[in-house]
Parts: structure tokens; C-alpha cells; sequence
């Protein structure tokens, strides 16, 4: 079972217009993002991925290629024999197989999945985004795509404000007053499973979100998938900031490969 990872974004908002480096590759505990998603998803028995690449696709490459051995982990370096040193690695390096796919500099999120269609093997997939993270049963959510025979199923969560909510009685009394809670609607939590089919009717340049989901919702082809538990989008500085205040405290509900 494949994995296609939107990575080619700039990250506007959390990096500016002229971001030096992808949005996948903001370091979360020292890490790139998109590690701890592939984590997610390696945990689960899906190692399999295809990074659709766009801005800076580069430095994602780069980075994979340089961390493949003894740089990313622990090792003995045995120099007993001086004419031939030897470098033994201590941790087990993570077992995936990873397809690097340029899909376009500024292509939009559908037409990203559109270009990666002749990688795509089987009749599913699944498919997120390069910022988003969550404590997910990724295999429980593929289990259930089966179960429904509709093409896509997307994962959906409640959000938490971003603001504190008020709520006032007569006389404009305050009774009550939460600081950022759930917000009470569903929103699209960018982890979805998606039958091959479905490349066949998308555009070159699609909007995954406003033209694609839309019309297979009209269609009555999507189905929602509800995550009652963490789930976090790193969509500014201070999202960066909380992730990885978790990641120290040793709060990353998301960090399952450890549990």
C-alpha cells in the first residue's frame, strides 16, 4: 500500500514567500516533518511512499540521501585495524521505499496526485499532507475504506480554536468563558485513502480541496472517517513552536512508533 505525501508546498504563511526550505522540512524534536509523518505511517505497516515534490524539492532529496546511514544514527567506529577502519551502526535504519516525484513548482494540491498516477500501483492508496500530524489508526482507516465501497474516504477531527470563546447571557453577562476549545464541526483532517480510479478525473492543475473533494462529495464518493483523538496541523510559527514544546516534554501523542 503506497503512500503519496503533498511536499511541495512553500509554507506561505509559517515561512513567508521566500521560504529557504519546503514546509515539510521544518524541524519538529530535530527532525523534518515529514519524518515524523512517515514515522506515522511506517509504525502501521505502510512503508511505501511517494513524495510529490515541488518548491525546493531538492532539499528533500538532498536530505534523504545524505541521512540513509551512519549521520542519522548510532555507531562504533572500530580504527583497529588502521588500514582499514570500519563503521558499525548501533540502530536499525528505517525500512522504506521512497519514490521521489517532481510534481510541478507551484502545481495545486489534486494535480499534484494527477502526476504521480503512473507510480501509483494497486487499487488504493493513501494520500496527506506535508503538515499535519495525529495519533491515527492509519490501518484501522484503510480497513474501514474497504468496508464502504465509495472512492475516497477522508479523515476527519475537530479542530481547537484558535481564539478563547464567550458566552454571554442577558445584560451581556459572561456565563461561561473556554479558552480555545473544540470547535464543534468536522474539518478535513488530510489523511485519506483514495481509490486509483479517481486519478482518471482529475485535472492537470486541480485544487484538491476546492474542486476535487467537492465534486466527489456532489457524487455522493466520499466518506468521512472520524478521529476523536490528537490531531495537529502545523500551519504557523507558534504551531512549530507547541509541536515541538510536545515533542520535549514527552507529550507527542503522535510519536506511536515508541508506544
Amino acid at each position: 500500500m503506497q503512500v503519496a505525501i503533498l511536499a511541495g508546498g512553500k509554507g506561505t504563511r509559517l515561512l513567508g514567500d521566500q521560504a529557504p526550505l519546503p514546509k515539510p522540512m521544518i524541524e519538529i524534536g530535530g527532525r523534518p516533518m515529514l519524518w515524523h509523518i512517515m514515522k506515522m505511517y511506517a509504525h502501521h505497516g505502510f512503508r511505501d511512499f511517494i513524495l510529490c515534490l515541488g518548491y525546493k524539492g531538492e532539499l528533500i532529496k538532498e536530505h534523504f540521501v545524505r541521512h540513509t546511514d551512519w549521520r542519522d544514527r548510532d555507531f562504533v567506529l572500530d580504527s583497529t585495524d588502521p588500514q582499514s577502519p570500519k563503521i558499525h551502526c548501533l540502530e536499525q535504519a528505517d525500512e522504506w521505499r521512497v519514490i521521489f516525484a517532481d510534481t510541478g513548482l507551484s502545481t495545486k494540491t489534486a494535480g499534484r496526485l494527477k502526476r504521480i498516477e503512473p507510480y501509483i500501483q494497486g487499487d488504493c492508496f493513501f494520500a496527506t499532507y506535508g503538515d499535519g500530524l495525529a495519533d491515527i489508526n492509519l490501518a484501522a482507516l484503510l480497513e474501514y475504506h474497504k468496508t464502504h465501497g465509495k472512492a475516497v474516504t477522508v479523515c476527519v477531527v475537530r479542530a481547537r480554536s484558535q481564539w478563547g470563546v464567550v458566552s454571554l447571557g442577558e445584560g451581556s453577562l459572561v456565563t461561561q468563558f473556554e479558552e480555545k476549545p473544540r470547535v464543534p464541526d468536522w474539518i478535513n483532517g488530510g489523511f485519506c485513502v483514495f481509490d486509483r480510479s479517481v486519478l482518471a478525473h482529475i485535472g492537470p492543475d486541480e485544487d484538491l480541496e476546492r474542486e476535487t473533494l467537492p465534486r466527489l462529495a456532489e457524487q455522493g464518493q466520499l466518506v468521512a472517517y472520524a478521529h476523536d483523538g490528537f490531531w495537529m496541523c502545523m500551519d504557523t510559527y507558534k504551531d512549530t513552536i507547541e509541536l515541538n514544546e510536545l515533542w520535549e516534554r514527552g507529550e507527542a501523542k503522535w510519536r506511536v512508533w515508541d508506544r
